[in-house]
């Protein structure tokens, strides 16, 4: 379709950059998303996002559809128009809320019966309405629903919804080509890859969503509460099964080890709430781990966050001082942590980027790594 570009393969591993072309624009990838599951990205404005520079966020079709509601958001011409976000949104089908709202839902061939988390009432999701939902919102690249499975469940039932999520794509699939043809929508369509943590299950469902031939593919299910090792393994295997003409996406990943790990495995798209909700509780990334401000340490430390981070909080506030902000419970802590968090992996991921285009990925990784291991923990 003439959106993904590859521009440049690292020898020494997987990791690849390129380019996507959206409706909103074009960024390059590899490329962290940030999470505005509501229609925002917790305490930034869009101003923030668009200075730091990001070309695309995530927002959850679950969360918008129950609040403020399909009709609110096309009434105001999409979620563009609603939100003032002027690059891509990717909006995400639903499927992990019914994933990690299990005591709220039912599933059957149809679709998804759950209950609102808000106030009870019932609603159903079928393939078929999470594309007209995400049609109304003009997300930029939507998610087909699906089945996602957590650590620890049973192999047998893991094939039972990998089986079913490629059901729904396939009825996912032939909404969307109908909305396309309608000429008043330009969105892409997503399928997503399931199968838990069988390998022969990754395989299967890997073929199952590559037969729908959609503009790009998802890995989900995996950070999910497995282990580190798990995770790798999985990731490893699945992304290798996927084809290398189309966008990869990780869906759920925002810490530097996983996403220099699924960079390395040559994908090109991650998103992940943990940044900002790091940042609301008082934790920073820097380039010697991770820094707790609340900690008594950082009482009369006057030095920035992280000496090595030009973002505008590193060169204007002290740890002393976002110490203070989080003890009195101020606001602006969140702010400025959340914007440096962000700030932070976007810097990474262009870093890593270049590593890429002069075939040093992998020693750029190894030292950044170890960098951060030998650091702040606390």
């Amino acid at each position: 379709m003439g959106f993904f570009t590859i521009h440049h393969a690292d020898p020494s591993c997987s990791a690849r950059t390129g380019e996507l072309e959206l409706p909103h624009g074009k960024f390059a990838t590899p490329v962290f998303m940030p999470v505005g599951t509501n229609g925002t990205v917790k305490a930034l404005s869009r101003d923030d996002l668009e200075e730091i520079g990001f070309g695309i966020i995530l927002a959850n079709t679950y969360h918008l559809y129950l609040r403020p509601g399909t009709g609110v958001i096309g009434a105001a011409g999409g979620l563009h128009n609603f939100t003032g976000w002027r690059a891509n949104f990717l909006t995400d089908s639903g499927g992990f809320q019914v994933f990690s709202l299990a005591p709220f839902r039912k599933i059957t061939e149809e679709g998804a019966l759950f209950r609102s988390h808000i106030d009870g009432s019932s609603h159903f999701l079928s393939p078929e309405k999470v594309v007209d939902i995400q049609t109304t919102l003009g997300s930029d690249i939507q998610m087909a629903l699906d089945i996602c499975t957590g650590w620890g469940t049973p192999d047998g039932e893991a094939a039972e919804a990998l089986k079913l999520t490629a059901r729904w794509l396939g009825r996912a699939r032939r909404s969307w080509d109908l909305v396309r043809e309608a000429g008043t929508y330009r969105g892409l369509l997503f399928g997503i890859v399931q199968g838990g943590f069988c390998p022969q299950l990754r395989r299967q469902s890997a073929e199952l969503t590559i037969a729908q031939d959609t503009p790009g593919i998802a890995i989900g299910g995996l950070s999910v509460g497995e282990p580190h090792e798990v995770f790798a393994d999985i990731l490893s295997h699945t992304a290798a099964l996927l084809p290398d003409d189309k966008p990869r996406y990780v869906m759920g990943i925002g810490t530097p080890r996983y996403i220099l790990e699924a960079i390395a495995n040559g994908i090109d798209m991650f998103d992940c709430v943990v940044p900002t909700r790091e940042g609301r509780n008082g934790r920073a990334y820097t380039r010697r781990g991770s820094l707790s401000v609340k900690k008594a340490e950082n009482l009369v430390d006057f030095s920035p966050i992280d000496e090595e981070c030009g973002c505008k909080v590193c060169r204007t506030y002290s740890r002393a001082y976002l110490r203070h902000l989080f003890k009195t419970q101020e606001i602006l802590c969140s702010m400025l942590l959340s914007y440096h968090n962000l700030y932070f992996l976007h810097t990474l991921v262009k870093e890593a980027r270049e590593a890429i285009s002069e075939n040093r990925f992998r020693s750029f990784s190894e030292s950044f790594l170890s960098a951060c291991q030998e650091g702040v923990h606390g």
